[in-house]
């Protein structure tokens, strides 16, 4: 799973120093203390531009039940100041008396690395653990806010700064969060199918997991894909002139007299956009975040594969010994020395060794001076070594008869069969006019097949995204027809096409 997460920014190998000083306001997450540090640092995060002094924090924190000292908190306050995380304030204080001094001279502040890593932090400790869903009805508006979009720059006179602005953010909003979904699923299941102790139950749960869930998100996924796709490949011309307007009445233009660095909003940087780009197509040679995604199904699907062949081949019960081993392991934990040593010998059987009277092979000759641990294995009948006989048990079994199976599948394929067949003929007399009609369950389905042979198969812009199913009879050729909507209605509900007019014609009133 891990290739699914690679980012589409480059990565830069050398960082300067200075850069990497920066992951010092991580360090109060990995220090003993960190449950002190952690509680500090959401009371300046529980507002915007907090500011506490050591005497507050000390009173907060014995609000929520955590008792340290004045001189500890100083101490704590210091030590985040030090790694980056909070700043001493330059807030003026009045006070009345030297007491009050005292409590509010040491005033601190959290500093913008500071708010960011205590975030990040919080996301982490709420969420590792969860399952993310994938918000796949994003990509849908994704695809749609884009057309909008390049629409909108086509027109003459382009589009105004502040519809601009507004479409660009709701469009890289709804992909970054998006891809967030994607990557935290992938690697959720991907620390899922890597365990080798899945039960029968967990194996079927996670089996329908991934043949109904991954397998309909791919499928959005890889149908949304080459739509976005051309509409990035129709905005790549008008995108120079976009950034511009995008940066225009900004933050950076009123910070550049100051000197203050601004990191601009998404998609107000051209490699905002390649970057988007470079998710769905291939880009200079590396293969897409849409290629990567299906890359990671098939090798879920096999590790799934591989679960049910070990379950296949378990024997006993259960195809997994996860609960008898922590069993076992309880007791060894609470057992004396030769309770734990009995308990070892009756689990796993490790008795002295015993001569079996087992020739190694003739064409090798081992001394007998040697050692066993080099010595070449012998391999041991399962009989012997499982019943300590050498005399084959039972019988042979005889040939199973699968005839009832056989016929059940023919009978089952030639029913399937029959319902393209009248799907097809459904099809061909809707043609004139598809979304004058109401298709049934079948016909909607074959009409998502054919469409989704189509794209795989060419692009409506260049004319040749054509599908040919010989069985049938059919040919259905996607065209392309800007600003034109096509609503098909179905049984199982509706669906709607754009710039796509849907031609489907008999094969043989074809010209060859």
């Amino acid at each position: 799973m891990s290739r699914l997460l690679t980012v589409a920014y480059p990565v830069r190998m050398g960082e300067p120093a200075d850069d990497l000083g920066r992951l010092d306001a991580f360090t109060y997450l990995t220090v003993p203390e960190r449950g002190v540090y952690l509680a500090i640092m959401r009371l300046f995060t529980a507002s915007l531009m907090t500011d506490l002094s050591a005497q507050q924090v000390v009173e907060e924190l014995a609000a929520h039940e955590i008792d340290i000292s004045l001189d500890t908190a100083v101490s704590r306050l210091n030590q985040l100041v030090g790694w980056g995380n909070l700043l001493p304030s330059s807030h003026t204080v009045r006070v009345k008396s030297i007491e009050e001094y005292q409590r509010a001279r040491s005033r601190y502040q959290l500093s913008p690395l500071g708010e960011r890593v205590q975030r990040q932090a919080d996301e982490v400790l709420l969420s590792a653990d969860a399952a993310r869903e994938i918000s796949r009805e994003l990509l849908g508006l994704l695809a749609a806010g884009l057309g909008d979009l390049v629409d909108r720059v086509e027109q003459p006179g382009g589009v105004d700064a502040g519809t601009a602005r507004e479409a660009v953010a709701t469009i890289f909003a709804q992909f970054w969060a998006f891809r967030d979904s994607v990557r935290d699923f992938y690697a959720f299941l991907g620390q899922v199918l890597a365990r080798y102790d899945l039960d029968s139950a967990e194996y079927r749960g996670f089996k329908d997991l991934l043949l109904d869930y991954v397998e309909s998100i791919t499928e959005e996924i890889v149908l949304l894909a080459p739509r976005i796709d051309r509409h990035l490949h129709r905005l790549g011309p008008y995108l120079p002139a976009l950034v511009h307007v995008l940066r225009e009445g900004g933050l950076a233009g009123a910070a550049a007299d100051l000197g203050v660095a601004v990191q601009r909003s998404r998609g107000h940087e051209l490699a905002d956009w390649a970057a988007l780009r470079a998710w769905f197509s291939d880009v200079d040679g590396r293969r897409s975040e849409v290629t990567q995604l299906r890359d990671a199904t098939m090798r879920a699907l096999q590790s799934l594969l591989a679960n049910a062949k070990r379950m296949v081949r378990s024997t006993g019960n259960g195809a997994s010994r996860r609960r008898e081993l922590l069993r076992l392991a309880a007791w060894l934990d609470t057992a004396d020395e030769e309770t734990a040593a009995d308990l070892f010998t009756s689990a796993f059987g490790l008795y002295p060794a015993r001569h079996l009277g087992l020739a190694a092979e003739a064409q090798v000759v081992v001394p007998a001076t040697a050692s066993w641990w080099p010595a070449p294995a012998v391999q041991v009948p399962v009989a012997l070594r499982e019943r300590g006989g050498r005399a084959p048990r039972g019988r042979a079994s005889a040939i199973a008869d699968r005839s009832g199976q056989k016929q059940a599948l023919i009978a089952q394929a030639a029913a399937l069969h029959e319902r393209r067949v009248s799907a097809a003929a459904e099809l061909l007399s809707a043609a004139p006019d598809l979304g004058a009609v109401r298709l049934s369950a079948p016909a909607i389905h074959l009409l998502l097949e054919l469409m989704a042979q189509a794209l795989g198969a060419g692009d409506p812009l260049l004319g040749n995204a054509v599908a040919l199913v010989v069985d049938l009879q059919l040919r259905c050729e996607l065209l392309s027809k800007p600003r034109h909507v096509l609503t098909l209605r179905s049984a199982v509900g509706d669906f709607t096409a754009q710039d796509i007019e849907i031609s489907i014609i008999r094969l043989e009133d074809t010209d060859g």
